[in-house]
């Protein structure tokens, strides 16, 4: 059970989250005496203290710190920030293996003291930004997670768009530029300590050490310019606002419209769902992130039928296919979708087990949403079309979207990318 946020500190948020949801442009001054706060503070620790995890470079535990006294140290951490003396620990670096199988990630892991104020100030940034993103991200974000995307996809591929771009980012936490971040961070956020508090995180020292003779080795520093080490409490709210810089790029220029695309994100694993325009979407979407000094990992990225082709997405294998009923029936589209290797796949957001469900049939009729209720099954939906919306077959369908074809935005114009 998730910890319940004071009502004193749920009303900062909601004052922050309209203020900037009212006002786009507006941009905040005094923030860092919010992070300061002792009851802010307490609670980040409780927070810190609720996901556990191992200590950092220092050994110091969640025990050894009640153990001594956690009023003291809340009180000794407290003014460390008042007087500006607070400086982050080496991040201590360790290799943990891919889900699927492929190899190793890196894994940050700072001290407690950190996660305790890198917790302080997403409590007090974490609204402001909130109300920016677009709604077509799910990573990290409140009342959101994995199944939601997963539903959202499954939505747009009932609805014909199933020329998919299945996109993989080549080390995306790690190759976020400061410079560029900063600029995004700053366009909301003007008090000049707060943002000093996000330099000292992505320019802190990482440490790592050699499993064989247990040599220390120091990287990162001040001279690193780029990345946000995964594990940090502060990094997924940071890297969800850089990648905001592309969705809503994607949104302005019109090329949902001029793609017949839907872009659906969980933090750094993307897909862009189309209807005939997936290799201009691909070929527009890497000229964007060239510009935004990422890299899609050309391997790893295609372009796949999805009425043919399985492609997976967060843990799910997705397939669109036709089930050809009595000749008195309509062709019903079904999308399967599957865990890897049989087994339901982990929420990234919560890392707790997903438990399915009962199976369920949903009737979809013009712009219902499905998913809204709890008893629907994500492993396997089937979505009945009624004789008023009949499924057309695959040369209908493709003509229709091809039908008063829009103007694809010039690849020139991608430079323009919004902060």
């Amino acid at each position: 059970m998730s910890l319940a946020t004071p009502e004193k500190i749920r009303t900062l948020q909601r004052k922050l989250y309209c203020k900037a949801k009212a006002e786009p442009a507006f941009r905040f001054y005094v923030l860092y005496d919010k992070i300061c706060r002792e009851d802010i503070l307490r609670h980040a620790y409780m927070l810190a203290r609720g996901n556990a995890g191992a200590p950092g470079v220092d050994g110091v535990s969640f025990a050894a710190i009640e153990t001594s006294g956690l009023e003291a140290w809340l009180a000794g951490l407290r003014e460390e920030l008042v007087l500006k003396t607070y400086r982050p620990n080496p991040v201590r670096r360790v290799m943990i293996p891919k889900p699927n199988g492929g190899g190793e990630r890196p894994l940050g892991i700072p001290t407690i003291r950190d996660r305790v104020v890198q917790t302080a100030a997403k409590l007090v940034l974490e609204p402001i930004f909130e109300a920016d993103f677009e709604d077509n991200a799910y990573g990290y974000r409140p009342v959101r997670g994995a199944v939601d995307a997963v539903k959202e996809v499954h939505r747009h591929i009932c609805r014909g768009h199933t020329d998919v771009v299945d996109a993989d980012l080549s080390r995306y936490f790690d190759t976020i530029p400061h410079s560029d971040l900063m600029k995004s961070v700053a366009r909301r956020i003007v008090d000049r300590h707060v943002l000093r508090l996000i330099k000292l995180w992505l320019k802190a020292p990482i440490e790592e050490r050699d499993e064989g003779n247990g040599t220390r080795r120091i990287g990162g520093g001040k001279g690193n310019t780029r990345g946000t080490p995964q594990g940090g409490v502060a990094s997924p709210l940071l890297a969800n606002i850089y990648m905001n810089r592309f969705l809503k790029h994607w949104r302005l220029t019109g090329c949902g419209e001029a793609f017949r695309a839907h872009v659906v994100a969980y933090a750094d694993d993307f897909v862009i769902l189309s209807c005939g325009y997936a290799t201009e979407a691909l070929a527009w979407t890497k000229a964007v992130m060239t510009k935004l000094g990422l890299t899609l990992n050309e391997a790893k990225t295609s372009v796949r039928n999805a009425r043919q082709e399985r492609f997976d997405f967060l843990g799910y294998c997705v397939l669109q296919r036709q089930i050809e009923r009595r000749e008195s029936e309509t062709i019903t589209p079904v999308v399967q979708l599957r865990g890897r290797w049989g087994q339901a796949p982990r929420d990234r957001l919560s890392g707790a087990g997903l438990k399915p469900p009962q199976a369920a049939a949903v009737k979809s009729r013009g712009r219902e949403r499905w998913g809204k209720s709890s008893g629907h099954d994500p492993e396997q939906v089937c979505v009945r079309e009624t004789s008023e919306s009949k499924p057309a077959d695959d040369a209908s369908l493709r003509n229709k979207c091809h039908q008063n074809q829009r103007r694809v935005p010039p690849l020139g114009k991608v430079c323009q990318v919004p902060d």
